[in-house]
């Protein structure tokens, strides 16, 4: 049984903590907000009596009846606390993007490893059952894969400079907040950063100056051709769509796979549609193989992503970035 601190109580910790109830090998223990009204609002929601609760983010950390910390805070933040957690031995889930930049999930990369804490950033579409769906389709009926398109983009109607979205020092921009999932499908499929080659990039800039669209198209060993686009400034369907040398799919569901999903698949005139159903939300999906992981003190797993894949992600957005401010 993994017992599980909190720091950090918006929207994604609410998640969190309403799914973690679904699992069997996971408990929540602690809660931190520097804000207090926080807590309680979060204690009377969830119905939480016997917890341990933390204004200061120092104490849930040391807290030796919790070996696994929930990292739900602002972009900014994250950095540090991983050092923290990582320095008193607690195995870490963080919310994405790991960090602010490519140096800083190379200190991360460091800290772990000198600590050996287990660390994975919290892309949850990578639990759900649909993942592995997709990796047998692509294996056994795309043939080799030759183009991917794939985007993420919602409206958000008034620029708010305070916004974690639109503030440079939080995190914020399209690229680093919602750029990180195609890219992190994209390292599902292939590992290798190395194999990747930025062929074109370009975007737009709110007068916060970070980006509200953004676009690349990225060549992965010399062979797959990959559009992806991610935007603040419109709806976009969210969703990929994969072409083989013999099908495709199409996946309508990329990033938040609700318990029934439906993928689509082509093959010259042949087509049909494939559902997937989960037995556990989303969320609940991610605690358990996490915890499972933890457990097994487990650094590496396909359908999650670890330091490794946090590295070749954050190297490419880096680079995703400073190509459209040329």
């Amino acid at each position: 049984m993994i017992n599980w601190g909190i720091i950090g109580l918006g929207n994604m910790a609410q998640n969190f903590a309403s799914a973690i109830t679904e699992t069997n090998n996971s408990s929540l223990v602690g809660i931190a907000s520097h804000d207090k009204n926080r807590i309680k609002d979060f204690l009377n929601k969830f119905n939480y009596k016997n917890i341990n609760t933390y204004n200061n983010y120092e104490d849930i950390i040391k807290d030796k009846s919790i070996n696994a910390i929930y990292i739900a805070t602002l972009n900014n933040t994250h950095f540090d606390l991983i050092k923290r957690c990582s320095e008193n031995n607690k195995n870490i889930l963080c919310e994405k993007p790991l960090t602010l930049n490519y140096s800083e999930a190379v200190k991360v990369s460091d800290y772990i490893t000198k600590n050996n804490v287990v660390i994975y950033e919290g892309f949850a579409y990578r639990s759900h059952p649909q993942t592995k769906i997709i990796q047998e389709i692509i294996t056994y009926e795309l043939g080799e894969v030759i183009n991917i398109q794939s985007n993420f983009g919602f409206k958000v109607n008034k620029v708010k400079p305070e916004s974690r979205l639109f503030n440079k020092k939080l995190g914020g921009g399209a690229i680093l907040d919602i750029g990180c999932y195609p890219l992190s499908l994209l390292n599902l499929l292939y590992k290798d950063n190395n194999q990747y080659k930025f062929l074109d990039a370009y975007g737009s800039f709110t007068e916060t100056n970070v980006e509200d669209y953004a676009e690349a198209v990225i060549e992965i060993d010399n062979k797959v051709k990959c559009q992806i686009k991610v935007s603040f400034k419109e709806n976009y369907e969210n969703r990929t769509i994969i072409e083989g040398k013999k099908g495709k799919l199409i996946i309508n569901e990329p990033w938040l796979p609700s318990n029934k999903t439906t993928l689509e698949i082509s093959q010259g005139n042949s087509y049909y549609k494939k559902l997937v159903n989960s037995d556990l939300s989303l969320y609940a999906n991610q605690i358990r193989i996490v915890a499972d992981n933890f457990e097994k003190n487990k650094k590496d797993d396909k359908f999650l992503v670890n330091i490794n894949d946090s590295l070749s992600i954050m190297k490419n957005l880096s680079i995703w970035s400073e190509l459209i401010k040329k």
